[in-house]
């Protein structure tokens, strides 16, 4: 069934993609994706390989916007990360107790204020709780993540494993409305410096596979965990997820315990900075496709 009501929203996240910001459904009203978890995952379309999350299957084709826009009216989510983004949120005080409690935006002119620099000015967006959302290009060659009070107190910020509430969308209270149509401005050098984490250092890992494997298991076991550790940035979750396809067939076979290869990918993926929730997450899919789909050996 077509929703006419959905029309203003369809059109918005038809404009965000004309933008090529990489869009997703999120649930009528409110700001939770509306794509299945990994649980209640049916394994077919984009998903048949293994589950793909919002950030994976967000788009900015309009004929898939289209067809998932006129089922229901869903709000716009922008998943920040592959639209090339960082935005800088800049929410209210959660409580009205106070009027002396400062906004994020407050805080934000004051960091600005200490770092010599003028409030940028770039595409910004209302929320619907009255705070906003700061739009930048992301730097080429670095891949940010998330940060929650990096900046300060009321500043959240989101790039790669992130997603914002998109303009155009409606809650039960009020909308996300345009609030500065400036270009996107590239993000601020002295705010890629505030936002880049603390490199730490990291011990180089020696691949080693379990001592029963044979000659053959062993070596595949060994030359994939290499991979992932050498994956360059930017390639290094796609690199994890191929590795564990890859291990799969071994692990189906009975060649190599399936812990002790979740074990040795996931410190292997954590060494190359992935989240652990996000090595565990990608490992538990691939793993869990490739058993399923594993030919019988005799015939592989």
């Amino acid at each position: 069934m077509t929703h006419a009501r959905n029309h203003p929203l369809l059109t918005a996240a038809l404009n965000a993609a004309e933008r090529g910001w990489y869009v997703h459904p999120l649930l009528p009203g409110r700001k939770a994706p509306a794509l299945h978890g990994e649980r209640s995952c049916p394994r077919t379309g984009d998903c048949e390989p293994g589950h793909r999350k919002w950030e994976q299957r967000a788009t900015c084709d309009p004929a898939r916007i289209r067809s998932a826009w006129s089922t229901r009216p869903f709000n716009i989510g922008v998943a920040t990360g592959p639209s090339g983004l960082v935005v800088v949120d800049l929410d209210m005080p959660k409580t009205k107790g106070s009027s002396d409690a400062p906004s994020g935006a407050a805080t934000f002119e004051a960091l600005c204020e200490r770092a010599d620099q003028a409030v940028p000015t770039t595409y910004r967006v209302r929320t619907a709780s009255g705070g906003e959302h700061l739009y930048f290009t992301a730097p080429p060659g670095i891949r940010l993540g998330n940060t929650a009070g990096r900046l300060g107190p009321l500043i959240d910020t989101r790039a790669w494993g992130g997603y914002v509430v998109g303009a155009g969308s409606v809650t039960s209270t009020a909308g996300y409305s345009i609030a500065e149509r400036a270009p996107v401005a590239p993000l601020p050098v002295w705010l890629l410096t505030l936002l880049q984490p603390v490199p730490t250092h990291r011990t180089p890992m020696t691949p080693s596979a379990p001592q029963q494997a044979d000659r053959y298991a062993r070596a595949a076991f060994e030359r994939e965990l290499a991979a992932v550790i050498a994956a360059p940035e930017g390639e290094r979750e796609a690199t994890l997820f191929k590795a564990a396809r890859a291990m799969g067939r071994f692990v189906a076979w009975g060649d190599l315990p399936r812990h002790e290869v979740e074990e040795a990918f996931q410190v292997a993926g954590e060494s190359t900075g992935l989240p652990s929730a996000q090595c565990r997450s990608t490992l538990r899919s691939a793993l869990n496709w490739s058993v399923r789909n594993c030919r019988p050996r005799e015939t592989a």
